[in-house]
């Protein structure tokens, strides 16, 4: 496999288990309405022949794409809807971009890593360009008219995410650390498919094995985690999916590399890129980002925290459950005086005496209260 830095943002990377990673332009799409008040659903079908039409007609370079790359999710219950709310989300894949790589170029360069360069400026800037051009455009739709909003996501912004990690850092690594300088190395995969990370014929759900060979391209690996996605389709309750989002069908994945530039470059392979399978015509249009809550490290600290409970001492861990002490009561009052003393006499109906102290006068009444005494009458002196 070539080296990733020089790697072009136009052409495919073969990885292992058959796996490749295929470039493609990304844009969110928002759908809002001219007027505010509009309570008719929207036309799915004539909002993607709208755009489709558009991006043939409207661009530098005509773009044809199908109707199965422009994924729109429509708000089920207008009535429910407030003012300022879109009626429809979505997103645009633009997968043929075969024609941003320049032969010429290539030819005439001696050097690859700037040829390598010149495409990634010629591609951002063509990304950047049709985003543009498609904001704000007003959509008419069986005379209803409607206002697209269009942005490059978040995970598919390299240079976005570079800048965010590097303040994050600059912050942390302000002053002396015993560790060291802190550099990111972990990253966050969602959305792919579970079974193309499965063993065959064993199981449908990710290996850990078949995970940590795919992504040992990119470079050693300190810690990995998989797990089922199951937060892929939450917030979504609310809009129509042309596409269904089944739970358990998709994966998360953390990766942590040993080297910083192991994660550097394998983060800048997998932004804009989509996931293909030998021998399926499906495409995973994952998420990706760098691990801003430090996973391992948080995980790395609770399994601390469960091993030092472990080894207590069971006479430190049940301290607080030791029965406590009476407190001292004090002879003397708040003005440091003694307390004064005096005794009681119990006159009896069988006329006995009995003298005593006054703090021993509960536990005394206490026992006469419980004998089958005629008559008690009480006269302190």
């Amino acid at each position: 496999m070539r080296p990733l830095e020089t790697l072009p943002p136009t052409e495919t990377l073969e990885i292992e288990n058959g796996l490749s990673l295929v470039p493609r332009v990304k844009l969110n799409l928002t759908i809002h309405p001219s007027l505010p008040s509009v309570s008719k659903p929207i036309d799915e079908w004539q909002l993607k022949r709208a755009l489709i039409d558009f991006l043939k007609t409207s661009l530098s370079v005509s773009v044809t794409v199908p109707e199965e790359d422009l994924q729109i999710k429509r708000l089920k219950d207008l009535k429910k809807r407030k003012r300022d709310e879109p009626v429809a989300h979505g997103a645009l894949f633009i997968r043929d971009i075969r024609f941003l790589s320049s032969k010429k170029k290539i030819e005439e360069v001696d050097n690859e890593e700037e040829d390598v360069k010149e495409l990634e400026k010629k591609f951002l800037e063509w990304r950047s360009y049709v985003a543009e051009k498609m904001d704000g455009i007003e959509l008419n739709l069986e005379g209803v008219k409607y206002n697209l909003s269009v942005e490059i996501p978040a995970s598919d912004d390299f240079e976005r995410m570079r800048k965010d990690w590097e303040e994050s850092y600059a912050f942390r690594n302000r002053g002396y650390s015993r560790g060291g300088r802190q550099e990111p190395d972990t990253i966050v995969l969602r959305g792919v498919p579970s079974r193309w990370f499965a063993e065959p014929r064993v199981s449908s759900k990710p290996s850990m094995l078949v995970t940590h060979t795919i992504f040992s391209t990119f470079g050693k690996i300190r810690n990995l985690n998989v797990s089922e996605d199951e937060d892929l389709a939450k917030g979504m309750d609310e809009y129509e999916l042309d596409i269904g989002i089944v739970s358990g069908l998709h994966c998360k994945i953390i990766v942590q590399f040993e080297k910083y530039r192991d994660f550097y470059n394998a983060l800048k392979v997998l932004c804009g890129r989509s996931l293909q399978k030998q021998g399926s015509r499906l495409s995973a249009d994952y998420e990706v980002t760098w691990d801003k809550d430090g996973f391992f490290r948080n995980s790395r600290s609770q399994n601390q925290d469960k091993s030092s409970k472990m080894q207590e001492p069971a006479a430190v861990r049940y301290r607080s459950e030791a029965p406590r002490r009476e407190p001292h009561v004090s002879e003397f009052t708040s003005n440091d005086t003694r307390r004064k003393r005096f005794k009681v006499r119990i006159q009896l109906n069988d006329d006995d005496e009995l003298g005593f102290l006054n703090e021993n006068i509960g536990a005394h009444l206490d026992d006469l209260c419980k004998s089958r005494l005629n008559e008690v009458r009480l006269s302190v002196k």
